[in-house]
């Protein structure tokens, strides 16, 4: 079994290209996992797409296979040349794949480093899979390590001191360009969900009235009580009427089309200061003078002043990736030979009661010296198999040892795919003979 990512990002493509290869629906996601997954090489898939990245994250009996097909399915999707998607995606395998989703996982591959919003949607990414039968315990196993390497690098590090968001990012912005005149002024933010309500969070911070607009009143209505008294709800039909009477906007919705474009446009002498936070784009391109709009990829050099103040951060926080892959495959290779002992000394159990009945059936062996010479033929073999079980423990810790275990398995004829070797996690190290 092999680990693969394959990674669009903020590192390797344009905007434009991410917004084509983001996954607008959940519908449209289980579609690509489902066709990836029914290819007898990919055990397990899911993807993680976000306003930054589009990862897909695989097991897979064959990486070569594996990453032709994510590239086959992803340009029939998008519809961007299969040699193009090619150029762009960045592939990662095994040690290198572990490393780079413990680095997402961490914050320490996004646009701003340190934001507080990546493990949870790599966790919701996964969820989403396992519901859908896409991804299981194989996956489930390298994820719950990352986890554990992020909430490490939280707490041994800076770098997520004062969390840091898109959204954050853009009010920073709208701040450094308007001072302390946003104190007092209403900000329009399009779209109810977890960035939107982010967004809002911090320009109540910042001193700024919200009124905050969704496609369901009820649900934005509740969104804006629990914001406080500062923050009104609206629906997405009133939006005309707020765009042309505000000058400060925020969006951030899951539309696949722009809800802001160019016919809503009904005064242009009012200066516009507008932050698209969504992919694909909320606002659509308009050539308005007054008009000042940041999207996404706008906000690089912001996230670029960011990593260079936590730079010292960041290489302690690498250390700790790079510590924990080493841990996790070390974990692995260990764990991966308890059931090939279990299964080598089930075997023994066997052929010692197949011999012990021919030999009964015989007349080798009288009846009644029946369980003393099982005991001595299970002891016979404890002993013979005490030395080589404990050294196949040892050596398997080692990287250079990887495939010894694979060996062992072909020489005993062992098959251990449909074992799960967590039920032989306290078995590993402990004496294999009893004298």
């Amino acid at each position: 079994m092999y680990y693969q990512v394959i990674s669009f990002s903020h590192k390797t493509c344009e905007q434009a290209m991410r917004e084509k290869l983001a996954f607008a629906s959940d519908e449209e996601k289980k579609v690509f996992l489902d066709q990836l997954t029914g290819f007898e090489f990919v055990h397990e898939a899911f993807v993680v797409s976000t306003c930054n990245r589009v990862d897909i994250v695989m097991a897979t009996r064959d990486n070569f296979s594996s990453y032709h097909a994510v590239l086959g399915l992803i340009s029939q999707k998008s519809e961007i040349n299969f040699y193009e998607i090619k150029s762009t995606a960045k592939r990662v395998d095994d040690e290198e794949a572990v490393e780079h989703i413990f680095s997402v996982v961490s914050s320490l591959d996004s646009l701003v480093i340190g934001e507080s919003q990546i493990t949870g949607q790599v966790k919701d990414a996964f969820k989403f899979s396992f519901q859908n039968g896409t991804a299981g315990r194989k996956l489930n196993r390298v994820l719950s390590y990352g986890i554990k390497c992020a909430a490490e690098v939280r707490n041994a590090t800076n770098i997520s001191q004062n969390p840091i968001s898109i959204a954050s990012v853009a009010v920073s912005q709208a701040h450094k360009i308007l001072g302390d005149n946003m104190q007092g002024m209403m900000a329009i933010v399009v779209g109810a969900g977890d960035m939107g309500i982010l967004a809002a969070k911090h320009l109540l911070r910042v001193g700024c009235d919200v009124v905050l607009i969704g496609r369901n009143l009820e649900k934005t209505q509740e969104a804006a009580d629990a914001l406080g008294e500062n923050v009104k709800a609206d629906t997405i039909d009133t939006l005309p009427k707020y765009i042309n009477r505000y000058r400060l906007l925020f969006s951030a919705t899951s539309s696949p089309e722009p809800v802001i474009t160019r016919d809503l446009i009904e005064n242009e002498t009012l200066p516009r200061h507008w932050f698209d936070m969504a992919i694909p784009r909320d606002i659509d391109d308009m050539d308005i003078e007054k008009l000042q709009l940041f999207r996404i990829d706008d906000l690089r050099s912001i996230s670029n002043d960011n990593h260079a103040l936590r730079e010292e951060q960041a290489v302690r926080a690498n250390e700790i990736v790079q510590n924990y892959k080493e841990e996790y495959f070390s974990w692995l290779r260990a764990l991966s030979v308890e059931p090939v002992i279990k299964q080598m000394r089930t075997d023994a159990a066997a052929s010692i009661e197949k011999e012990m009945q021919r030999a009964i059936k015989k007349g080798f062996v009288p009846a009644e010296y029946e369980d003393n010479m099982r005991k001595m033929a299970m002891q016979m073999f404890n002993r013979f198999l005490h030395d080589p079980t404990q050294n196949l423990r040892r050596s398997s810790t080692a990287k250079e040892n990887a495939n010894c275990i694979e060996s062992f398995k072909q020489m005993f004829e062992i098959d251990t795919d449909m074992i799960d070797a967590k039920q032989y996690k306290n078995d590993h190290h402990t004496k294999g003979y009893n004298a």
